[in-house]
């Protein structure tokens, strides 16, 4: 990377940055009024001539979850190789949004176990009232009155039914859960509609993967989508599943 190769789009929104000792690193610190959402666009560009010349990078605001360290690999490739791998990302894309287009219609119809933790089909999954064990964050946006766990081999699911006291609609976008080791899944989420101000709400996440694939109790981290309230639940844990269970 070149000497002062480096931009800021907009510029100011940064308490500080330098470029690292070595000719690769870039160190970034964000102000902290750095707000969910917002995206600061880091150009760096390359001093060997070779293609590409440059990379840009955003830095994107979370209100729950954050990268410390970022690698990225540059390997200088001639134009017609560009090319191909242009034509290859292009068509990948399509791709990706095809099924982007089939997870969400899917996900109005949560299946698996996910739906029947909607349905709360307790005769097909082992299931786990914890509410009372669950520990509730003080700076919780969303007060949580009901959380039920459920798994089946392979799979696990949590849900939780929310009260909204703030004045604006609630929506769940994203949810992550997370052991004492830092371990962590990401789940998917279902939500049948916006949880309004002074009304309860249905939210449903899930991954297909083993519960003791984490060492519980974990903590569930629910986001809203465009900004910065937040649902932490700590103490998630998740029945065992019965050995007749675990030998279909």
């Amino acid at each position: 990377m070149a000497p002062r190769a480096v931009e800021f789009q907009p510029a100011g929104r940064l308490a500080d940055w330098a470029q690292g000792q070595e000719a690769w690193s870039v160190l970034v610190i964000p102000k902290e009024n750095y707000l969910p959402g917002e995206r600061v666009k880091i150009t760096v560009r390359f001093a060997d001539g070779a293609a590409p010349a440059s990379a840009s990078f955003w830095l994107v605001g979370h209100a729950a979850r954050g990268a410390r360290r970022v690698e990225v690999f540059r390997q200088p490739h001639p134009a017609d190789a560009l090319k191909r791998e242009v034509i290859e990302a292009q068509a990948e894309a399509r791709q990706c949004q095809e099924d982007k287009a089939r997870l969400l219609v899917e996900l109005k119809e949560p299946g698996r176990l996910m739906g029947t933790a909607l349905l709360e089909r307790k005769h097909m999954v082992v299931s786990d009232d914890i509410w009372m064990h669950v520990k509730h964050h003080p700076a919780n946006a969303l007060r949580a009155e009901t959380v039920r766990s459920y798994i089946h081999p392979g799979r696990l699911a949590v849900r939780v039914e929310l009260s909204n006291p703030g004045a604006e609609s609630w929506r769940a976008e994203g949810a992550v859960l997370k052991d004492p080791t830092g371990a962590e899944i990401a789940l998917s989420v279902w939500q049948e509609s916006a949880i309004d101000s002074g009304m309860l709400g249905l939210v449903v996440v899930g991954a297909e993967k083993p519960a003791d694939q984490l060492s519980c109790p974990c903590t569930l981290k629910l986001w809203e989508e465009q900004g910065p309230r937040t649902v932490t639940l700590g103490n998630i844990t998740f029945p065992a599943v019965p050995q007749e269970a675990e030998s279909k």
